[in-house]
Order: structure tokens, then sequence, then C-alpha cells
């Protein structure tokens, strides 16, 4: 049926004409960051045999089972993940709606006209005689192009590769917001652990005080202590009753903030009970890190992906200058009966080519095109700062990392020395060479020291978690 030819012949012209591209050609910006990460100083010393953080999975990263199971737990039941999810379903969406643009609209019709007309006969002598009626019945299918613009100047696929890039954006999102969840999760463990060994701490004091409270109270009945020393040791039963209180309550937080993390009831056999002196992660130092690692980060690549959209919008924006060509083509049949509807002859085509071009719209055009180049170059600062901010992050995760241990071997000499010096001072006071006063200052001061060097202990664990985190942390 050669009458069909014009209609492939369309498309194969409109395929043809497609391949203009005002879109500017993309270059990635140069990161506004020195070329490595520091070195010497406050910075550990590059470890030669030390795993790529960035490539260590989570179940390898951290090693203790319940901490594992708990994370678990939040990638499955988060809802900050479940939203994150359901973004990139919808940009995945978009993009599909907006992909399907490229593609010419195919659509098939058929009708079927039934008109009753009736018809009058003339009489001798040039009378109306009698009336007949007649059926007159049409009936037509066709199917076609319905709509396609013509993408001569890339307009169609600026703006489905834009959709695209946002939809890559989002998945990265999705990659950030899991990676930020696995850190947060082990976060808020550690700090439970930590608090709950604060409350031991703080329960072991309250009952030493209780006894020195004790004591003083009866030496001052039967007059060998002063009412100063009883008040004394009274302040500082209350001030460990407080902290008791106080870490109480730190650990109901701290549950109810892992348990909206995990998005569930955690276990309580899943829960830390102190701190101590293991180890939740491997001691994993990361050596001589280039700056090109950070542009590995979800967050980085989320940037990223959004700067090429706006720099496809760019294309979009400008071919709105251009006319615009659509098309709409048809091939079809018509007939006076259904049965000779595909008979020879009854062949019909159509083909509508159509051109618009505004003339004068007010500046509509460069005021769309200013404010997608504006919008290329917020994106721009926003992969450069983002670039940046992960910089700053890794650099005061890895000074942290170079003193912490020194850090926390000064804390675990001073716990020592003052728990000696309680102990020294308490059998001095018993033998009447110390007052009490001294008693309760070096009881104090061992206090401070054993909550000095819990803390700092989370400051170590939690500073491995952070710099897993910066890195980019693995995902399987």
């Amino acid at each position: 049926m050669t009458n069909r030819f014009p209609l492939f012949f369309a498309l194969a012209a409109s395929t043809a004409l497609s391949a203009c591209n005002l879109a500017p050609k993309y270059s990635r910006p140069a990161p506004a960051i020195p070329a490595a990460l520091p070195q010497g100083g406050v910075y550990p010393a590059a470890a030669t045999d030390a795993p790529d953080i960035s490539k260590v999975g989570w179940r390898d990263f951290f090693t203790d089972d319940r901490l594992r199971r708990v994370i678990q737990l939040g990638l499955d039941n988060n809802q900050d993940l479940r939203l994150a999810a359901a973004n990139v379903l919808q940009a995945r969406a978009q993009y599909r709606a907006q992909r399907a643009d490229l593609f010419p609209a195919i659509g098939v019709s058929g009708t079927g006209t039934y008109t009753n007309t009736a018809q009058f006969a003339a009489s001798a002598g040039g009378a109306l005689g009698g009336a007949g009626v007649q059926d007159v019945q049409n009936f037509s299918v066709s199917g076609g192009i319905t709509s396609y613009e013509i993408d001569l100047f890339g307009r169609v696929r600026n703006l489905s590769r834009a959709a695209q890039e946002q939809y890559f954006a989002s998945s990265e999102a999705q990659r950030a917001t899991r990676v930020s969840l696995i850190g947060e999760i082990a976060s808020a463990w550690l700090t439970l652990a930590s608090d709950r060994e604060q409350l031991a701490i703080a329960q072991n004091t309250l009952k030493a005080f209780e006894q020195s409270l004790e004591l003083t109270r009866a030496q001052f009945r039967i007059g060998t202590a002063s009412e100063l020393e009883s008040r004394q040791a009274e302040t500082s039963y209350e001030s460990a009753r407080n902290d008791v209180a106080t870490a109480q309550t730190r650990i109901a937080q701290d549950i109810n903030a892992l348990q909206l993390l995990t998005g569930a009831t955690v276990a309580p056999e899943l829960l830390p009970e102190s701190l101590g002196d293991a180890k939740a992660t491997i001691d994993a130092l990361p050596g001589n890190v280039p700056s090109e690692v950070l542009l590995r980060r979800p967050d980085v690549l989320q940037a990223e992906h959004q700067l090429i959209a706006q720099n496809a919008n760019i294309g979009a924006a400008r071919a709105a200058f251009f006319p615009s060509i659509s098309l709409t083509s048809t091939v079809g049949s018509i007939a006076s009966t259904i049965g000779k509807l595909f008979g020879s002859g009854t062949d019909t085509y159509t083909v509508s080519p159509t051109a618009s071009l505004n003339i004068f719209n007010f500046g509509k055009n460069q005021a769309n095109l200013d404010y997608s180049k504006a919008s290329r170059d917020a994106a721009v600062a926003t992969y450069q700062k983002t670039i940046q901010t992960a910089f700053r992050e890794v650099a005061d995760a890895m000074a942290q990392r170079g003193t912490i241990d020194e850090q926390l071997r000064a804390q675990s000499a001073r716990a020592n020395a003052a728990e000696v010096a309680a102990k020294l001072s308490d059998a001095r006071y018993r033998a009447g060479v110390d007052s009490f006063l001294t008693v309760l200052d070096s009881q104090r001061s061992a206090y401070a020291a054993e909550q000095s060097l819990v803390t700092t202990r989370l400051t170590r664990a939690s500073n491995l978690v952070t710099l897993y985190r910066t890195l980019g942390g693995g995902l399987d």
C-alpha cells in the first residue's frame, strides 16, 4: 500500500533532523580543595596496610554482632530511609514520563456514521408525491502518530536528560541517607553504652559517699567530727545522687533515640551494658588518602548530578527561542460498509506538520534562560561547598584520630592515679594523718577521672564511626 509511505518518511525525516543540542558542554568543576588530605603534626602517620574504609562493608566494619543486628533493624524500618526510597521511585517515574516525549504517541481510532435522510418524489402536475427514506452510513478506521514534537533543537532531549540526572541524584541521596543512618545508629548505640557505664560509676560513687556521710554523721554526734565535715560529706552524696538520676534520664532518652533511628522496638538483649574496652569496629586507620576519594561520597555525587541536570535545563531554555515543530500523521481506511473497510481503494492518510514560534512574549524566554543559568551557577556553588564540607569533616576526624590514643593513655593513667590517691587518702584519714576534707577531695577527683575516661573511650569509638561515615562508608 504505497500511499502509507509518507508516514514512514515523516518519521525518518524527524529522526534525522533531531540532532541539534544547545546545552553547554558539561565539564566537572575542579574541586576547590587541596589535592590531598592534611598530613603531619596532629594528623596520624600514613598506614600502608590500612584498608580503604570507603570500600569496607558495614557488616565487616562493625564487629559487635548486637550492633550489626540493630543496624540491620534500622535499615529495614527507618522512616527517613523509606522516604528516600519513595523519592527515588518518584524521580524514576518522572524521568520515564519525560523520556516518553522523545517518542511519537501512537493511537488508533474508529468511527461509524449513520444518517437517515427523507426523500420526496414529484407527482404529475408538479405536486409533491409520496416521501421515501434513505439510510447513509460511513465507517472509518485510522491509526498513526497522534502527537510528536520534532526535537530539532534538543529541547525534549535536554528535559529528559535533566529528569534522568535528578533521578540519579535521588538515588545518591538515598545512598547518603543510608550511610548517615548507619553512622547515627552506631553512634547512638555507643552513646547508650557510655551512659550506662557512667551510671554504674555514679552508683558506685554514691555508695562510697553514702558510707562517708554515715561515718561523719556518727562522728559528729559523738563530737569527733565537725558539722562542716558532715555537711561537706552530705554535699558530695547529694551531688552523686543527682548524677545517678541524670544518667538514668539520659539512658532512657538514648533508648528512645535508638528506637526512633531504627523505626522499631530494640530488644533489650541487643542493647550494650557498658562501653568498657571492647571494640565495636575494626581499628581501621586510612593511609595516604587523596582528596579525590571524596568525589565518591554519595552527597558529592548527588550534587554533581543536580549540576548536570541544571546544565541540561539551559539547553532546553535556549531551544525555546527557536520554532517548535510538531507532527501528526495517520493512515486508515474509509468505506460505506464494515465489510469493505479493509478492501482495496479505501486507504487514506494524513500528514499534518505544524510550526510555531513566539514573536514577542515580553521577555519570558530570556527570563527562563537567565533563571536556568543562575540555577546552574547555584548548583556549581553547591557542588563545591559539598566537597569542601566533606574535606573539612574528614580532616577534622583525622585530626582527632591522630591524638585520641594519646588522650586515652593520659586519661587511663589519670584515673589509675586518682584511684590510688583516693585509697591512700582514706587510709591516712583513718590513721589520723589527713583530714576528712582531703578524703572528699580525693574521692571527687577519682570520680571525675573515671567519668572522663569513659567519655574519652566514647570519643575514640565514635571517631572511627565518623571516619567511616565521612569517607563514604561501604554499604554492602
